[in-house]
C-alpha cells in the first residue's frame, strides 16, 4: 500500500524531488511532464493532498478536477495553439500505476502509437475521461471506494 511518506507524487507536489519540472503550480495541483509520454505533449495533474484515485473522488471535488483540467489545458496552450485534438482523464483502479491522483492531458491524442491508444482508450474499463468523472461523482455521503464504474 503506498503511503504519503513513500508516494512519488506527494514527493514532486511538496517540491521534494528536484529532477522535476513543475510546469504550472496552484494551491491544490502541480503539473509536469509525463515521463512516458503518450504524445508531443503529454502532462500530470497531481493533487497536492494525497488522494488515492478517482474512485475516492465525490461531487466535493467538482471544482478540483475542472482546476486540474483546465490548469492542464492553460500549461498545453503554452506548447500548441490548438487543443482540438486533446485527452483529458483518469486511469481507473487497478490499473493506475501510481496511487495518487493525477489527470492526464494529452495533445495531439491522434498521433498517439497504438499501444498508447489502447492504455488511454476514453471510457474502457482503464481509462475514464474527465468528463465521464464529473458526470458520474458520487454524492459526498456516499462512499466512492467500492465503486465499479
Amino acid at each position: 500500500m503506498t503511503t504519503v511518506e513513500n508516494c512519488i507524487f506527494c514527493q514532486i507536489a511538496s517540491k521534494q524531488a528536484q529532477e522535476t519540472t513543475i510546469e504550472h503550480e496552484t494551491d491544490n495541483i502541480v503539473i509536469f511532464k509525463d515521463i512516458r509520454p503518450a504524445s508531443d505533449f503529454h502532462f500530470l495533474a497531481v493533487t497536492k493532498t494525497h488522494i488515492p484515485d478517482p474512485k475516492h473522488l465525490t461531487v466535493d471535488h467538482k471544482a478540483l478536477i475542472e482546476e486540474m483540467r483546465d490548469s492542464l489545458k492553460l500549461v498545453m496552450e503554452r506548447h500548441s495553439s490548438n487543443l482540438v485534438d486533446s485527452l483529458f482523464g483518469f486511469h481507473w483502479p487497478p490499473f493506475n500505476s501510481v496511487k495518487h491522483l493525477h489527470m492526464h492531458g494529452i495533445h495531439p491524442a491522434s498521433t498517439m502509437g497504438f499501444f498508447k491508444r489502447m492504455i488511454f482508450k476514453p471510457e474502457s474499463v482503464w481509462f475514464k475521461t474527465t468528463d465521464y468523472v464529473l458526470a458520474n461523482l458520487p454524492p459526498s455521503n456516499v462512499s466512492s471506494e467500492n465503486s465499479t464504474n
